[in-house]
């Protein structure tokens, strides 16, 4: 008797896009995405914080965060107007503060009041978004010295593997302060380019596979592109979407089963 082989654990991706799936709505997704940031880059029986800076129009916000303390050290910096994560996505650039007790790149003020949180070190790693946004990966650890240079790896190229569902969920979270907002505001080009996303998530595929699987359920259906792809950027106004589009041939295969 033949045994399945054992499953294959699920990367950084695969988990990030079922977060996709299984989100409330796209703040829930964002601050679930820290969570699991902090939880990655951590380690096992430690414990770091994690927030996601965007900045857009000159201005800096938090729009997710792992816990309260999280968004509330990234406003200090928002408050001096300075500091890693500021820097991090203004500079498109890593930054990284071994010590706070020996930081003084920012003045005094911001390193004796993160410090007074109980943290001692940061990590800030940008985010590279389309247009005039900016946007930074911000982990925070009570250790000095946590982010060494294996750890800032390990960052790096988990900020890579994150990458397409960070700019998913940035590109929705400038667009989409409510489902009709976002319905009046996008423009073509970017609709299609999330519902691509979209179906690159629930699909696990390519961009390549994406575009494919919209084409021919544009064609099947007589209906414009644009059309295709408002209806199913529409049909999340929530991240728990029920609507699935399936790759060419697949529909078939599943009817003759």
């Amino acid at each position: 008797m033949q045994h399945a082989p054992p499953e294959k654990p699920l990367t950084p991706t695969d988990q990030v896009q079922n977060l996709i799936l299984e989100s409330a709505d796209f703040e829930d997704f964002l601050n679930e995405l820290a969570r699991f940031s902090a939880h990655q880059m951590a380690g096992d029986g430690d414990d770091a914080l994690c927030g996601i800076t965007l900045l857009r129009d000159r201005k800096a916000a938090t729009i997710g965060w792992s816990s309260d303390s999280a968004r509330e050290v990234d406003q200090i910096q928002y408050s001096l107007s300075q500091g890693p994560c500021l820097t991090a996505a203004q500079e498109e650039r890593e930054v990284h503060v071994p010590d706070l007790v020996e930081e003084n790149r920012w003045g005094p003020d911001y390193a004796s009041a993160v410090a007074s949180h109980g943290l001692r070190s940061v990590l800030s790693l940008p985010f590279h978004l389309q247009g005039d946004a900016k946007a930074a990966l911000n982990l925070y650890s009570d250790a000095p010295h946590k982010f060494d240079e294996r750890a800032t790896a390990r960052a790096r190229e988990f900020t890579r593997e994150i990458s397409q569902a960070l700019r998913l969920a940035v590109r929705f979270s400038l667009h989409s302060d409510s489902a009709t907002n976002l319905r009046a505001t996008l423009e073509s080009r970017t609709i299609i380019d999330i519902a691509i996303g979209i179906v690159m998530a629930q699909n696990r595929c390519s961009q390549e596979a994406a575009v494919a699987i919209l084409t021919e359920a544009s064609s099947n259906t007589n209906t414009k592109l644009r059309d295709i792809a408002k209806s199913l950027v529409d049909s999340v106004g929530g991240l728990g979407t029920r609507t699935h589009f399936q790759e060419p041939g697949q529909r078939q295969a599943d009817q003759s089963a």
